[in-house]
Order: C-alpha cells, then structure tokens, then sequence
C-alpha cells in the first residue's frame, strides 16, 4: 500500500480508538478518577512510553530555532486540549460537547488557509460540511439529552478545546516535515506534562488505587496506552502524508464508531437515524480524501 493509503488507516484508527473509549473512560470517571487526575495518569503514561520508544528511533537533535514551536504543540496538543475538553464536558452536555467538538474541522479549515495558506476546494468544503450534517444529525435524533450544570461555560470550554486542537494540527505538521515523530514527541508530552500537572496533582494523589477493581485499572492501562499513546503516534504518521483539514476531518467518524461500538454491547439500537448520518458522515470524509495521484 502507498503511504497516503497507510496515513489514511491511520487516521481511521485514531477515530475509532476515540470511538470506543467514550464507553471505556465513562466507566473509570469521576467515581474512581476525577477528570485532572486522569489527565495526569494519560500524560505521564504516554511521555514514558514516547521515551521508550524514542531510544529504538533514529538520532536526532531539536534546533534552537524549533523549539517554540514545540512548546507551542504542546500547549495546544495536551496541556489547553485535554484541560478544556474534560473540564467542559463536565460542565455542559455530553450532545453540545459532540456538536461543538465536530466543528474542528471547519476551524482547521480556516485557519489552515490563513496561517499556511493551503486552498480549499470546492469538493472538500462540501465534504467537512456533509460530514458535519450526518455527525450533528447522530449526536442530536441518536442519543438522549443529559444535565447541564453551566452550559455557557461548559460550551465555551469545549470550543476551546476546538480551536486548541486545530492549532495543533497545524502547528506540529512542520515539525513533521522536518524531523522523525519520535525525535520531538516526547518532548512535546514531557512539557506538556510540566503544563498540566499543576492542575490535576491533587485529584491525582486522591486515585484510591487500593480500592479499585481490576477490570478499572485495565480500562485506565486502555485509555493510556490507545487512547492517548497510540492516537497520538497514529495521528502523526497520518500529517506526515496529509493535510491538516483531512486529518481533522476524520473526528467526524468518532461519534459513529462510538455508536456503533455501543450498539456491540447491548447499549444502544440500530436505527433509521443511525444509518442516514452514517451515510452522511462516509460520504463527507470520501469527498475530503479523495486527491488526484499527483498532488499529495
């Protein structure tokens, strides 16, 4: 298979890995972590694991030049987005958290053609927008409405985290042009986990590990190793061969594959709903991928 064909499984993977751990991370907070304490579990976990690997990788060195931009990946790939996105949902709806976080898309749109000036066809402005339909369509006839505590402020978050995610994209693709992954991702998680441990040290250190049954510490050791470790290797083998906007545009698969992984376990149905934004959101991401052989 060609590299794109291999970026674009990539992509795929990192949707449905997100997919399924809606479900999983849902089982292990608040009552066994709290939402901080989780992020410092995912951080930590996943800047070990980046080192590891990183000594079995090719030898390179940061130049000085490039280190704000790694500093800048970090804020906006760990620290602000992870911060944002859980301390949002637990303020608004689990649906206006989807329906927000589904815009990153059309935000990498946008500023993927001011900031590094990419065109934007026709074809993949209709695409974004198709796929944005069927996943609003399955996030608002496909699942029930929670409780909001502070929706204003919950929603906000969330747009945050958005914007914060669509900044990373296309921050961290020059670095991807220039350098192996493994050269500058563990220093992109080791800041950033410098950046969120302020944050989340309390509810981290109130994790009563002694108490927790065995089947949560696997769904924690799930969430850190996939969710949060192989996502985000995923992710950049995914912009080492496409753009921001096509990479982005695969979020819109996460609430489907999150469906459709609860529908395996008995907790949701198959529906007419369903099926029509599944159609919808296939369609879009089809239209965003599809390139003439030669242009990358």
């Amino acid at each position: 298979m060609s590299k794109r064909t291999w970026a674009l499984i990539a992509a795929m993977m990192v949707s449905l890995i997100y997919g399924v751990s809606f479900t999983i991370a849902k089982d292990v907070m608040p009552m066994y972590v709290k939402p901080y304490g989780f992020i410092i579990l995912r951080v930590f976990g996943t800047t070990i694991l980046f080192w590891f690997i990183s000594f079995f990788g090719p030898k390179e060195k940061i130049q000085l030049q490039d280190l704000p931009r790694i500093v800048a990946a970090a804020f906006f790939g760990v620290a602000l987005n992870m911060l944002t996105f859980f301390k949002g949902l637990s303020f608004t709806t689990p649906i206006s958290a989807a329906v927000i976080m589904v815009t990153a898309p059309i935000i990498v749109m946008i500023l993927s053609a001011i900031i590094i000036n990419e065109k934007i066809k026709i074809r993949k402005i209709f695409g974004i927008f198709l796929g944005l339909l069927g996943t609003v369509f399955l996030i608002l006839y496909g699942k029930s409405i929670g409780n909001a505590t502070n929706a204003s402020l919950g929603n906000f978050l969330v747009f945050i985290n958005a914007v914060s995610y669509a900044f990373y994209l296309i921050v961290v693709k020059k670095l991807m042009d220039k350098y192996n992954a493994f050269t500058f991702v563990k220093w992109i998680y080791t800041i950033g986990f410098l950046m969120v441990l302020p944050f989340g040290w309390n509810e981290y250190q109130e994790i009563p590990w002694v108490t927790i049954p065995t089947h949560i510490l696997w769904e924690i050791g799930f969430v850190v190793l996939f969710t949060t470790f192989f996502t985000y290797l995923f992710n950049l083998i995914s912009m080492r061969e496409l753009k921001p906007t096509t990479v982005a545009v695969f979020i819109y698969l996460q609430p489907l594959f999150a469906t459709v992984f609860a529908i395996s376990l008995g907790k949701d149905e198959l529906t007419l709903v369903k099926m029509v934004s599944a159609v919808l959101i296939f369609s879009g991401v089809y239209l965003v991928t599809q390139k003439k052989a030669i242009s990358k």
